[in-house]
């Protein structure tokens, strides 16, 4: 005989087309209501619950998923910053090797929690989730069995209610039926102690899960608030690296001005320093003179005893005439160019000193 498919006569085919017509007119009857159906409606509660069981699963099992995801896209970002960091950190700064040991200790704790929830989480949940299509295929087949069961069922109730009763078929039949009731209800009986089971198992999945997850989470936080305390502390120590190495600048070049201005004061003694303010007495000077200075900033006069600068303006600073009107960080002049034009004093202003440098 030739085969169908393999492991598939066409003897076997034929049976199961038989059996699926049958099952299919048995629906049939049940439907217009021609014949009874064998209903279990604690069984069919059962059944509501592993399809709700098995929807929340799945869906938890895909939100792991999509956490361990965003975990491992958060491991990324980390290690990219990080390694900026230690790419940028000059060797000569404050705690160049603790740096890079922290870069790794970052990078490592990230690697151990995302391999943490994948190990325990997301592997136990896939394990729970695996045992699910055989339950779900077993259900389906109970169906099955059931309606060949009914089918059964009726077609001996049938041949014995008939007219002209032959023996021989009504005892096949009883025998079919036997078969099909013992088939039915060894299924039945082997679902109704599983999906019980199965059914309150969930909570344990769940505790252990989350409990998981929350004992993961808890270790992970803590030892990166220990590395984020870390990285903390070596940046203000950065810090005040950067300060006292601009401290000893700063002291070095006044050191140097101060010499300077030594040198300077020895070699004219006999005449005044630049910074003494001067009676007027030379006529290309205003009278109060002290030093000269360059505007490096344009700066716009908001009230009427404001000077305004242009950039490369020079101005005369003279002294104030109260000195206890002179506010910190303002001097008080007259314009170079007024002042040998007109030698006109009384067109002195006061004005930022910032905008502008001695000359």
């Amino acid at each position: 005989m030739a085969e169908i498919g393999k492991g598939v006569t066409a003897g076997k085919l034929a049976i199961n087309v038989q059996k699926r017509l049958t099952r299919a007119q048995e629906k049939v009857l049940q439907k217009l209501g021609k014949a009874d159906e064998t209903r279990d409606v604690v069984f069919e509660e059962m059944v509501a619950n592993f399809n709700k069981q098995m929807g929340e699963g799945t869906k938890l099992q895909k939100d792991l998923k999509a956490y361990l995801a965003a975990v491992k896209t958060m491991h990324d970002a980390s290690r990219r910053l990080q390694d900026c960091l230690a790419d940028m950190y000059e060797p000569e700064w404050f705690g160049k090797e603790e740096m890079d040991a922290l870069v790794e200790d970052t990078d490592t704790l990230w690697l151990d929690y995302h391999q943490n929830l994948t190990d325990k989480s997301v592997a136990s949940m896939d394990t729970y989730l695996a045992q699910f299509p055989d339950v779900k295929a077993r259900i389906a087949k109970r169906e099955r069995k059931m309606v060949d069961f009914d089918s059964a069922r009726h077609h001996f109730a049938s041949l014995q209610k008939g007219k002209k009763k032959d023996e021989a078929k009504i005892a096949k039949a009883e025998e079919e039926l036997g078969r099909a009731q013992k088939i039915f209800e060894e299924l039945n009986v082997e679902l109704q102690d599983e999906l019980p089971a199965l059914w309150d198992s969930r909570v344990g999945v769940y505790v252990n899960t989350f409990q998981g997850m929350a004992g993961h989470q808890e270790k992970f936080h803590r030892e990166m608030g220990k590395l984020s305390q870390n990285l903390n502390d070596i940046m203000t120590k950065l810090e005040e690296q950067r300060q006292l190495k601009k401290g000893g600048t700063a002291a070095a070049t006044t050191g140097d001005a101060a010499k300077s201005e030594e040198t300077n004061h020895s070699e004219s003694a006999s005449s005044p320093p630049k910074s003494a303010v001067t009676n007027g007495s030379d006529g290309e000077l205003p009278p109060g003179f002290i030093y000269k200075v360059k505007a490096i900033h344009d700066y716009a006069a908001t009230d009427g005893d404001e000077l305004e600068l242009k950039v490369g303006d020079v101005v005369l600073v003279v002294a104030f005439d109260n000195p206890d009107e002179q506010d910190d960080g303002w001097l008080m002049g007259v314009k170079e160019s007024h002042w040998l034009q007109n030698k006109d004093i009384s067109a002195k202003a006061v004005f930022p000193e910032n905008f502008t440098q001695k000359v």
